[in-house]
């Protein structure tokens, strides 16, 4: 075993001996991270990044929320938070998380076309688990996550973003990071987004312009991209999605990306 590893498990066994609950553990994680400065630093910087979609009460639907890293920014900003997460073990960390927080609803759930239920294919890491065989294929084979492997299946619940609109409200912002299974949530959503983001790689490019396609079915929508965690749009100006496609087709593996959406507006 090697040395952090051995450093973590003396914390948790230190931690059992002190009775603290995974709430605890949580916060003191938090504020331990807190004396971090490139931690401080990137997320004062998503918290201006995201101010151009959420104000003060907005409402936010986390579409793959995994263990809360971008909830607990958008509760930053004082958002209320539907964080949409399928994997169980991701599940108890966010109903951990914030177990003390009434402006965080966790569902255990994955978004789809339809109601009912549709396989996961469970990796080795937590944050490239998939509903999508074809993304998994494409991202093995374009040598990113080459080193992984999803050998589990399980059965999720799948609800639609168009039923959770229906029973919580219209949010202002939807953020939908699924590891290429995005068009499929948009699949379920019949109606024009304030404002939505969605993960880009390169290797499922014509999935990613099935996406836009899709939002621009129910409206008008203005685009632009962020690199990686850079959290910086790439355009001055936002444009339309034939630009964008055109932007996006000149992206290559390894980079990666978010798109973002508002709805209701033309391009610059």
């Amino acid at each position: 075993m090697n040395t952090p590893s051995r450093m973590r498990n003396m914390v948790r066994t230190l931690l059992d001996r002190m009775g603290i609950d995974a709430y605890g553990r949580m916060r003191i994680r938090e504020w331990l991270r807190s004396f971090d400065a490139d931690y401080v630093r990137q997320r004062a910087k998503a918290l201006d990044f995201y101010r151009q979609f959420i104000s003060n009460g907005d409402l936010v639907i986390d579409v793959g929320a995994h263990v809360g890293e971008r909830t607990a920014i958008f509760r930053a900003l004082n958002a209320r938070v539907i964080a949409v997460e399928p994997q169980l073990e991701c599940v108890e960390i966010l109903r951990s998380r914030f177990s003390r927080d009434d402006r965080v609803i966790v569902l255990p759930v994955a978004l789809g076309e339809t109601e009912g239920e549709q396989p996961m294919f469970v990796a080795d890491a937590r944050t490239i688990s998939s509903m999508s065989p074809d993304w998994i294929e494409a991202v093995k084979g374009s040598g990113r996550f080459s080193n992984h492997q999803w050998n589990a299946v399980r059965r999720v619940p799948v609800t639609t973003l168009d039923k959770l609109i229906e029973r919580y409200g219209r949010p202002s912002f939807v953020k939908i990071d699924v590891e290429g299974y995005e068009f499929n949530v948009l699949k379920g959503l019949t109606q024009v987004l304030d404002a939505v983001s969605l993960e880009f790689t390169p290797e499922t490019r014509e999935g990613t312009i099935q996406c836009l396609s899709s939002l621009t079915a129910h409206g008008t929508y203005a685009f632009n991209y962020s690199s990686e965690e850079s959290m910086t749009l790439a355009f001055s100006e936002w444009v339309d999605q034939d630009e964008l496609v055109r932007t996006i087709r000149t992206i290559s593996v390894p980079a990666w990306g978010d798109i973002y959406a508002r709805g209701g507006h033309k391009s610059s």
